[in-house]
């Protein structure tokens, strides 16, 4: 993820043509797949931090896991925060994050805008660009011939095709493996600890219930409970 050479820069926007020899325009597939890439990899993040959050801050009995209002609100804030600095950052130092370098393309600047805080709107955005599972942001790319999105347009970015060199390439896939390698051998490890901390007493409400009895699963919100029951052994 190395910044290319001054005279591969992308020219200024009155000169950035679709599929033109300065660059190709990345396809709205190709940011898919990086998408659902990235997403994989936040995910592995998401549950780490959710492990610990819901084991310090919850309450756990038996195979019931309680979630209060400090788990959820705590470990809301650390999903949007890792989820912001993980695009943020990678776009803004390097054009790209894991799922763009393995796939091809780069986020681009096409004003003087600087990369932090143009890169800073481009997905703050994503708020609106995310409306109906990213929908809203689909439609918008679509009908621009650059294929911007909302945030895109707003922050003076676009998103091309790019050579990245076989070692970016690899550094990038052992990165996003080692992630979710590392989320699989650490969940259980957290859940085993279960260093439960004392919540404050307004938040000690338990809002959500997870859990399992001998021949049934259940989720419950509020008071609105689902069971699922399990299969058992049919007798010979």
């Amino acid at each position: 993820m190395e910044e290319p050479p001054a005279a591969q820069k992308v020219p200024e926007i009155r000169a950035l043509e679709p599929d033109s020899d300065a660059c190709r325009m990345a396809t709205l597939g190709d940011r898919f797949l990086a998408f659902v890439l990235d997403s994989m990899v936040l995910f592995g993040l998401f549950i780490t931090v959710d492990a610990w959050v819901f084991m310090r801050w919850g309450m756990v009995e038996g195979w019931e896991l309680r979630l209060t209002g400090a788990s959820l609100l705590v470990a809301a804030f650390f999903n949007s925060t890792i989820f912001f600095l993980y695009l943020w950052l990678l776009e803004a130092s390097f054009g790209a994050t894991l799922g763009k370098a393995i796939v091809g393309i780069r986020v681009v600047r096409i004003t003087d805008r600087h990369p932090l805080s143009a890169l800073a709107i481009r997905n703050l955005l994503r708020i609106v660009d995310g409306l109906g599972f990213y929908l809203v942001g689909a439609v918008v790319a679509g009908c621009s011939s650059l294929h911007r999105r909302v945030g895109d347009m707003c922050a003076g970015t676009a998103v091309i095709e790019e050579e990245f060199g076989a070692s970016i390439k690899i550094l990038s896939v052992v990165l996003w493996a080692g992630v979710l390698a590392g989320a699989v051998w650490a969940v259980p490890h957290i859940c085993a600890a279960n260093d439960a901390a004392r919540p404050p007493r307004y938040l000690r409400q338990v809002v959500v219930q997870v859990g399992r009895t001998e021949n049934s699963a259940y989720f419950q919100v509020a008071r609105v409970k689902i069971n699922l029951q399990l299969a058992s052994a049919t007798p010979r």
